[in-house]
């Protein structure tokens, strides 16, 4: 068989290890030639792509980013592209095709899978926020970023006496917020699932002081949210891709404590570094593994379905399981970081 993959929207630790998997399993295995599309959806609609082999993809599995490259495409194009899917895909003459990537690219491939062009999902996105899969690659790298930054941001905020509030990514989930402030220990996490309280936020601040802790670091996601009648506070508008913009709660709110407390407090945003670089070791072994079952998926014939880890095991579901909602943080897991800060 002659197997498209390409991967599409924002770049994650261990894109690269799921490509080098399906080159080495479809080539190998089933004596596939695998096809790599470059620049995501944007790729196959222009028809650019070339082979893949073994030397093409030594190297890979700790190397971050993606060598096919990704690119954003407007709605209208992708319409365009799932109406001729079929003449897009016999352009490339490719007999199937695994498309890479998180919730959006996710719901382009039901799109094109529903239009009749064989596809197979892998998902990716750092958030951990794509339902029926427990996780997804690059979210372990992510946390294991950030709770690096806390660890040391602790350190500085304690030799001077300050507040630091740490922006970690998280439009519409808190996963990553949540697991590196336990990790590290954060005095305050603030994830958009839970609207926050700022006066709420200073005063556990001042009762840290009171106690003799004199710094304390406040976790917050991009995508974190006032209690409406407390802080007048809004996110971007909707870019042209659809999306929602997001930014700056995290020096709103370094602004607004120290203007509340009377101390010194400082932003930190950590921004791209949290989805750059080596993945994690977990995550190498997840995309590999992610990267194989596609492989054996697309053999099986089972189109329309999608990689997802539940327990310890890999399984292949539909792809309509995964967009029809987020996978936001349940409210027993708020109650459980507040245990512990």
């Amino acid at each position: 068989m002659r197997i498209g993959v390409l991967t599409s929207g924002g770049d994650c630790p261990g894109l690269n290890a799921v490509i080098r998997s399906v080159v080495h399993r479809g080539t190998d295995v089933h004596g596939d030639e695998i096809l790599g599309i470059e620049d995501g959806f944007l790729g196959l609609i222009e028809g650019r792509a070339r082979p893949l082999s073994h030397d093409d993809v030594t190297g890979l599995l700790t190397l971050g980013g993606t060598i096919l490259g990704s690119a954003r495409v407007q709605r209208d194009k992708i319409r365009w592209a799932v109406e001729n899917s079929r003449q897009l895909a016999a352009n490339l003459g490719i007999d199937a095709l695994i498309a890479i990537g998180g919730e959006g690219t996710l719901t382009a491939a039901k799109l094109f899978s529903d239009a009749g062009l064989p596809v197979v999902g892998v998902p990716k996105t750092i958030d951990n926020d794509i339902d029926a899969t427990d996780v997804t690659f690059g979210f372990d790298t992510a946390v294991h970023v950030a709770t690096e930054a806390i660890d040391r941001l602790k350190t500085t905020a304690e030799s001077h006496q300050r507040v630091m509030v740490v922006e970690l990514m998280g439009r519409h989930t808190g996963w990553i917020t949540l697991t590196a402030g336990m990790a590290g220990g954060a005095h305050g996490i603030l994830i958009p699932e839970k609207p926050f309280d700022i006066e709420a936020v200073a005063r556990m601040i001042e009762e840290r002081f009171q106690r003799g802790k004199k710094f304390a670091i406040i976790a917050v996601a991009e995508g974190a949210q006032p209690l409406p009648g407390t802080l007048r506070f809004e996110h971007g508008q909707v870019d042209q891709f659809g999306h929602q913009t997001f930014g700056g709660i995290g020096t709103r709110l370094a602004i607004e404590l120290e203007n509340l407390l009377g101390k010194e407090a400082r932003p930190v945003i950590l921004g791209h570094t949290q989805r750059g670089g080596t993945p994690t070791a977990l995550d190498r072994v997840l995309a590999t593994r992610f990267g194989w079952h596609a492989v054996e998926a697309v053999h099986k014939g089972a189109f329309g379905h999608f990689t997802a880890l539940r327990g310890t095991e890999i399984h292949l579901t539909p792809i309509a399981d995964a967009v029809v909602q987020l996978k936001t943080v349940p409210e027993d897991r708020w109650s459980e970081s507040e245990a512990v800060l």
